[in-house]
């Protein structure tokens, strides 16, 4: 993308780019670490469903602004403890159906990684087509460690692309990995310094976006296909257990522990 055509700027902090057949959505709010909140969500819900009929776009790239963070992600336990139970399980249920959109989106999507990438902004990337990284950018579901699992996502995406096994160990050890690491696990596709990172990652867009869209928007069509038998059964598993979560005493010990300034103690009901 080496001309801007046209910038589109949002109150929520979320930022279109479109040049080439490419549209770059920025998660815009680097003073807050790019977090995902209600309104940033919602926005990116409504960008894709545009994209979605844009027969013009031939690949998306979702990027983060800053070179600190990609995205905090939804929620911690400080955030959270300002919501409801109702209100987390409706965030988390919007946060699933963004991402699924994205997923579905018919153009080639990009997850341009620029930093640090937490929580359910993780689960964003993993609905994302193809992933790269900046060098300094690391990678880490820290949801266990609260007494949860990541529900938009994870637990569903993250064994086709690396493994059952190490999945397993992302989500459940709640290890922070580096860009080396991610790549070598498959999360991401390439890693690049920082100061070469978002003009090689919209060469590889553009690239793709100068190919016939037939050939591109078929593939995707061809490979997901080949993933769903699976997929709509451990989504569904996902939600459910999801719901039933939020009422646990787990839960609500992480909650207590994070006020008191403790380390919970989890009983596993």
């Amino acid at each position: 993308m080496q001309e801007t055509k046209a910038v589109e700027q949002f109150p929520e902090g979320v930022t279109l780019a479109r040049a080439g057949g490419v549209a770059e959505i920025t998660l815009d709010r680097p003073a807050d670490m790019n977090r995902l909140l209600p309104d940033v969500l919602a926005r990116l819900h409504a960008l894709v469903e545009r994209l979605r009929e844009d027969a013009a776009t031939h690949a998306v790239v979702i990027t983060g602004g800053g070179e600190q963070y990609f995205s905090m992600g939804i929620l911690n336990p400080a955030i959270r403890a300002s919501f409801s139970k109702e209100q987390i399980i409706e965030l988390v249920m919007l946060a699933n159906r963004v991402f699924d959109a994205v997923e579905a989106l018919p153009q080639i999507v990009i997850a341009a990684i620029n930093g640090r990438v937490l929580a359910g902004a993780v689960e964003l990337a993993l609905a994302c087509d193809i992933r790269y990284c900046a060098a300094h950018a690391t990678l880490q579901m820290p949801e266990a460690a609260w007494g949860g699992f990541p529900g938009a996502g994870a637990p569903v995406r993250l064994p086709a692309l690396v493994g059952r096994a190490r999945a397993l160990e992302l989500i459940c050890a709640t290890r922070e990995i580096g860009a080396q690491e991610m790549e070598r696990y498959g999360i991401v596709q390439g890693v690049y310094p920082g100061a070469e990172f978002r003009d090689s990652v919209r060469a590889i867009a553009q690239r793709i976006a100068q190919n016939g869209p037939l050939a591109t928007r078929g593939a995707k069509k061809i490979a997901n296909a080949r993933l769903a038998p699976g997929f709509q059964h451990s989504r569904e598993l996902s939600d459910s257990l999801r719901r039933a979560l939020e009422w646990s005493a787990d839960v609500d010990e992480a909650m207590a522990a994070q006020a008191q300034g403790r380390k919970p103690v989890f009983h596993g009901h």
